[in-house]
């Protein structure tokens, strides 16, 4: 049996210090700070053989959020499986976005919503707002359902199948969002990493520039927004100037580049009317 110490330092061989100390918190149900404080507790032999196994796993290129099925995002655990994408620190701008454009009873559309990460964390920072949130994958909305009743918001959220705006006919909001797929059918990061695990029609919907999914929805955004409204999407790292021209020729106004904690242009949008 080994020291926390120890097992620490193994996992550290397969991974960095801040997901090998996930691991750890998580087989030991402990925060950080108790693993830093007890560095030489000895583990059991059930705790050892799951630290081997998660280890084990990450060397072969697994994700840790897929191997512990769930990753913070607005400092709120979501579940998670191979459905759908791992939430990730710059999709928080985009929710951050919307939440500054919203009042506090306005409605909101998350197209392809996924773990339903958006559509959750908008619901619960705004308790008096409406969310639809659509999805062509039943598993994926099945994910986002469980989500949101994890997070005691499922009444005020209604999941739809359907690709973009096909499912919610002729109706009006006053925010729509999506991190939609974005990446180029070509790009070589589709093959390396965390990407080879996740959902590939998550990552890219098979377009040249990758920008396939985006043009759908600013096409289709001046028909469901009421006036006033403000279409947010998030986008690929070098996609903000294309992003901002379909906005100007579909006629969107106060359009904004918004950039993550990196300062990376990342989420795009306008208003209508």
């Amino acid at each position: 049996m080994h020291t926390v110490k120890y097992a620490l330092e193994e996992l550290m061989l397969v991974m960095d210090r801040t997901d090998a100390t996930v691991i750890m918190a998580e087989v030991l149900g402990v925060n950080r700070a108790w693993i830093a404080a007890n560095p030489m507790r000895i583990l059991t032999e059930t705790q050892d053989a799951q630290i081997e196994t998660m280890a084990a796993q990450r060397a072969l290129g697994r994700p840790v959020a897929y191997i512990l099925n769930r990753r913070e995002f607005y400092g709120r655990d979501f579940t998670l499986d191979g459905s759908v994408l791992i939430p990730r620190p710059e999709t928080e701008t985009l929710v951050e976005a919307a939440l500054a454009r919203m009042a506090p009873k306005d409605t909101c559309l998350d197209l392809g919503t996924g773990s339903g990460a958006i559509a959750v964390t908008i619901a619960a920072q705004r308790p008096e707002a409406r969310v639809v949130a659509t999805d062509v994958s039943d598993a994926a909305l099945r994910v986002a359902r469980g989500n949101a009743e994890r997070h005691h918001c499922a009444e005020r959220i209604e999941f739809v199948k359907g690709s973009w705006y096909e499912p919610v006919g002729a109706r009006q909001f006053d925010v729509i969002v999506s991190n939609p797929p974005y990446v180029a059918a070509n790009d070589a990061h589709l093959g390396r990493g965390d990407l080879r695990f996740e959902p590939g029609e998550a990552l890219t919907d098979g377009s040249v520039d990758g920008l396939g999914s985006i043009r759908a929805i600013v096409a289709g955004a001046a028909a469901h927004l009421k006036k006033g409204g403000w279409l947010l999407f998030e986008h690929g790292y070098d996609q903000a100037p294309p992003a901002r021209a379909l906005l100007e020729a579909a006629g969107f106004a106060s359009i904004v580049s918004l950039p993550d904690l990196a300062g990376i242009p990342r989420v795009a949008g306008g208003k209508i009317g």
